[in-house]
């Protein structure tokens, strides 16, 4: 039987040893008002939410029979880091003018792999070791989880097309 999941609980409101089961998500599947998973334990759950929300690692599905953990799917990323501080501000800042979802871990900083980023990466200085592990970026304006309002000036001067990527392997496109 499919079990229904109408509530989020966000990872710090409740406790790991609560779950009665656990889903594995990636990246790109996280962000979802209505989705059908299946857990570790074979269960069928279908996320059924008014609006669609980022699932962060540590979230909990709240069903009827109790609540399902989500944890990230690891996947492949570039974990970049650099000599000094000075050179990691500045390739923070070439990421970020890029609109990348991006996740800060200590002196790191994780990116999706993709060899045209890494090789600018390299080129400012830094270092990219390819890793496995599980994404869960920074809940920026960019990162994927915000609505887009077409109609909406964001103050960018870079011309009259913008190219935003949201993760989704997708370039979405707007005019202003």
């Amino acid at each position: 039987m499919t079990q229904r999941c109408d509530t989020v609980l966000p990872a710090a409101s409740w406790k790991p040893d609560e779950a009665s089961d656990t889903v594995l998500i990636d990246f790109d599947r996280r962000h979802r008002r209505r989705i059908l998973l299946t857990t570790e334990l074979g269960t069928e759950v279908l996320l059924d939410l008014p609006h669609a929300v980022r699932l962060r690692h540590g979230d909990g599905l709240k069903t009827e029979a109790g609540i399902i953990r989500v944890i990230a799917r690891p996947e492949p990323l570039a974990e970049i880091h650099g000599h000094d501080e000075g050179e990691m501000i500045r390739i923070a800042w070439h990421l970020g003018n890029r609109h990348l979802p991006v996740q800060l871990v200590g002196e790191r900083i994780r990116i999706r792999q993709d060899h045209v980023i890494e090789d600018m990466v390299e080129q400012l200085g830094g270092h990219v070791d390819h890793i496995n592990a599980p994404f869960d970026p920074e809940a920026g304006a960019y990162a994927g989880g915000h609505t887009h309002l077409h109609d909406e000036d964001h103050g960018h001067e870079h011309g009259d097309v913008h190219h935003h990527h949201h993760g989704d392997g997708k370039h979405h496109h707007h005019d202003h």
